[in-house]
């Protein structure tokens, strides 16, 4: 602002001599030929000058002192939070339980939605779970039956290989012993016929009776037949050696099944985790249920005035749809756009004046909370861009947020217009 400049005060007497003596040299010549009482009196403009000169000096040194070290700005309004409310789980409408420009409490019920489908989804969620549960019981159980029969398998297995092993030894030796009987067989049934020949020679001669003839011969015809059993007690023992040996490999294979336990029992264990995974996943479906249930009364987040209602009783909400908003009147703050060349000295904490335009005739005082990072044509949707050849210097303004620290009971509702000065000196 600039200091009014200084008068140079008029020399008054002077003046006053100068107008008597115009009087008197009009008087002479007969100007005034009536009215002689108006001779002498004197003429009051130029004083009334010097003192309109002198209350407008004084009214802008005034004016300019009071000015010193502030700066002003009828660029400002009241701002605070709007929340928007919206339903968390799609529905029906079954209640609405406010109004436009009503005061709510938090946590107070705005709205509820039609809770019988959301309570059968639960209810099926507590089914899943017990389901889920039984099926845990049943791998657990599982899992521990073949831990319990894993290794009594492969014991159970070594000792048929053991046993199959041993019943191939026991056959060979029989086996042995039946080609050694058939072996003396054999000679048994040589010396017989060798016998029965003599005696049939000496037969045919007359050395020899019938009798003696028919008992070679029996004894030839059972060495016969015990050369033949012998032979067959042979075959039968190699039979049951190949037998065995079957019965070998088949107690191998159980073996190596039974050794097969212990990823029987990673197998039943993995069934277990299957199984616990299952629960979770029901218990939160469940939960997840559970909050859904809870969803279906919607309730005042903040403690607020009702603002922008758009729900009716009957009608379908979703969440991407606001159902209301609700604002806060205890909250509030002033944002001031101050021009560029204002904010040099402005900072943090300064003193703030702020005259509301509801409340006419009344100051509110606050401090400065903190000064945006840009002008708010920085910030626009559409940025101004000085490089396109159209430059046109527009003095920028840069919103500074200020706090209102004496409020006393008043409410303060965003958008209001307000005017402030901020003391930087």
């Amino acid at each position: 602002m600039t200091l009014p400049s200084r008068t140079k005060p008029i020399p008054i007497a002077s003046a006053e001599d100068e107008s008597d003596q115009a009087e008197r040299g009009r008087a002479d010549s007969g100007e005034y030929s009536e009215a002689p009482a108006e001779k002498g009196k004197p003429k009051k403009a130029p004083k009334v000058m010097v003192g309109l000169l002198t209350l407008a000096a004084l009214v802008g040194l005034t004016v300019w002192m009071l000015g010193r070290g502030k700066e002003s700005t009828d660029d400002a309004q009241v701002e605070g939070h709007v929340v928007t409310v919206s339903v968390r789980t799609p529905g029906q409408v079954a209640k609405v339980l406010v109004n436009d420009n009503q005061m709510v409490k938090e946590g107070d019920v705005l709205v509820e939605l039609d809770l019988d489908e959301l309570k059968a989804r639960l209810a099926a969620a507590k089914a899943d779970r017990l389901a889920a549960a039984a099926s845990l019981a049943v791998a657990r159980a599982q899992l521990d039956l073949t831990e319990r029969t894993a290794a009594a398998s492969i014991r159970q297995a070594r000792g048929g290989v053991s046993q199959a092993a041993s019943g191939v030894a026991s056959s060979k030796a029989q086996r042995d012993q039946a080609q050694a009987d058939l072996a003396t067989a054999e000679s048994r049934r040589s010396l017989a016929d060798k016998e029965l020949g003599r005696v049939r020679e000496l037969f045919a001669q007359g050395s020899v009776s019938q009798a003696e003839l028919d008992a070679r011969q029996a004894a030839s015809d059972q060495a016969n037949a015990g050369s033949d059993q012998a032979r067959a007690r042979l075959e039968s023992t190699r039979a049951t050696i190949s037998g065995n040996y079957g019965g070998v490999e088949q107690a191998e294979g159980r073996l190596v099944a039974a050794m097969a336990a212990p990823q029987q029992v990673q197998a039943a264990e993995a069934q277990v985790q299957l199984a616990e995974a299952r629960v979770e996943q029901s218990r939160s479906a469940e939960r997840l249920a559970e909050l859904n249930l809870s969803y279906g009364v919607v309730r005042a987040p903040v403690t607020g005035v009702v603002s922008r209602k758009n729900v009716e009783l009957g009608g379908l909400v979703a969440p991407d749809r606001p159902i209301l908003a609700l604002v806060p009147l205890n909250d509030v703050w002033v944002v001031a756009n101050f021009k560029e060349d204002q904010i040099g000295s402005m900072k943090a904490g300064q003193p703030v004046s702020i005259e509301i335009d509801t409340f006419s005739g009344r100051k509110f005082h606050g401090q400065v909370e903190s000064l945006a990072a840009g002008t708010g044509a920085r910030f626009a949707l559409l940025p101004p861009d000085n490089a396109t050849g159209n430059f046109v210097k527009v003095v920028q303004r840069v919103p500074v947020r200020l706090k209102i620290t004496d409020l006393d009971g008043a409410l303060l509702r965003p958008g209001l217009s307000a005017s402030v000065t901020v003391q930087i000196k």
